[in-house]
């Protein structure tokens, strides 16, 4: 059997590019070099204490280990609906308006697969999450760029399209505190792209994945906040990296309940929801985690200011984020975002994920991780002051 046996989804995919990097990261370990990731967007810091309590507790209960309900469990619901009004002042319908994930990247996926007919179009930001643009294509529907560059600090640049293309788009994605530029937004962005929405009858998905990893005093605003935001939007959270809970695979989706209905029809016919005890560990870290939000976005802000200065001493333009665990950071003069990547790791053993790999508008910069101890972080720059940059760049 050839490949081309497989469907057309499969044939067509992207190419992914993380993986020819991690590929090349197993060559280099297999030669004894010490390899710091930073390429990696998971959390290295352990979830909170009473989390890991939780679930232990979770897990001794044997009526526990049934399925759980399609949509998850009704107090999980509740404690996501609890932690939207206390934290944004949004009320949320726990039945209709609040619904159990397995991770926001599946429902992302799975709401497409909700909303989009074959040909449709989707509007999804360059640079983005890559998953914006797979969701899209296992829909088969068509991915076009919502333009975002450093010029305007990464915020949509909602005049740049016209209004037909706003015609025509089934859906928009959004995603602030951003993955990868790690740019922020004030309501004001948010009340624009809903008012867009309703005036062209589209729907809006928004990714907060890294809403609750903030500096210096900064909160990210939801996008329920918005006055009709519900009548046109879905909002993803996770407890991925507020948490540390990224091998739980827990999060939810709040907002439009006919989105959300149909996003269920899909979860309904193609998985069974979150084991239990993962939900009841979650419900803790919703109701009791603010502490611990708190001191994990503080230990990201160290660490964020140290690399912020300490590349800065190597002529790097790099800007100081408001929120999320990555830098942004522009390439030397003389590279591509690859090339770059691809020096850094084979002279420095210090991975890095080029730009290209969130669209193309993503060209000439690199996405750097803080999720790595202080000290690895500094060897990394360490690592780097030491590579000959000028010697290729001719």
């Amino acid at each position: 059997m050839g490949l081309n046996t497989f469907s057309d989804i499969v044939q067509t995919m992207p190419p992914y590019l993380f993986s020819r990097f991690q590929k090349k990261k197993e060559e280099l370990l297999k030669l004894g070099v010490d390899v710091i990731d930073l390429g990696i967007g998971a959390p290295d810091l352990p979830p909170p204490s009473f989390v890991i309590e939780a679930l232990k507790e979770a897990l001794d209960a044997p009526e526990h280990y049934t399925y759980s309900p399609y949509g998850g469990c009704r107090e999980y619901r509740e404690a996501v609906a609890r932690f939207y009004e206390r934290e944004y002042g949004v009320k949320l319908d726990p039945e209709t308006e609040v619904l159990a994930l397995i991770g926001s990247k599946e429902g992302i996926v799975h709401l497409l697969q909700a909303v989009l007919n074959p040909g449709e179009l989707a509007l999804v930001p360059d640079p983005g999450y890559p998953v914006y643009r797979t969701a899209v294509h296992f829909a088969r529907g068509q991915s076009l760029s919502l333009p975002l560059d450093a010029q305007h600090g990464y915020i949509p640049r909602f005049d740049a399209l016209p209004s037909s293309v706003y015609d025509q788009a089934k859906i928009m994605f959004l995603n602030y505190p951003s993955n990868p530029t790690a740019a922020a937004v004030d309501l004001d962005v948010f009340a624009e792209a809903v008012s867009l929405a309703r005036q062209h009858q589209m729907f809006i998905a928004h990714d907060a994945a890294y809403s609750f990893v903030t500096f210096a005093g900064f909160q990210a605003p939801s996008i329920l906040q918005v006055d009709g935001a519900k009548e046109v939007a879905v909002e993803f959270g996770s407890l991925s990296k507020s948490y540390n809970m990224a091998g739980c695979r827990i999060g939810y989706v709040v907002g439009n309940r006919d989105m959300i209905r149909a996003l269920s029809v899909i979860k309904s016919n193609t998985d069974t929801c979150q084991f239990i005890p993962i939900q009841k560990a979650a419900m803790a870290a919703l109701t009791n985690g603010r502490t611990f939000i708190r001191e994990n976005s503080r230990i990201y802000e160290q660490r964020m200011n140290m690399m912020v200065e300490r590349l800065r001493e190597l002529g790097i333009d790099v800007q100081r984020p408001k929120a999320t665990f990555f830098l942004w950071i522009p390439v030397y003069d003389g590279y591509s975002s690859e090339r770059f990547a691809a020096k850094l790791l084979e002279e420095a053993g210090v991975i890095v994920t080029p730009g290209t790999a969130f669209g193309s508008a993503g060209e000439g910069y690199v996405r750097v991780s803080l999720s790595a101890p202080m000290e690895r972080l500094q060897q990394a720059v360490e690592r780097w002051k030491q590579v000959d940059w000028e010697e290729s760049a001719r």
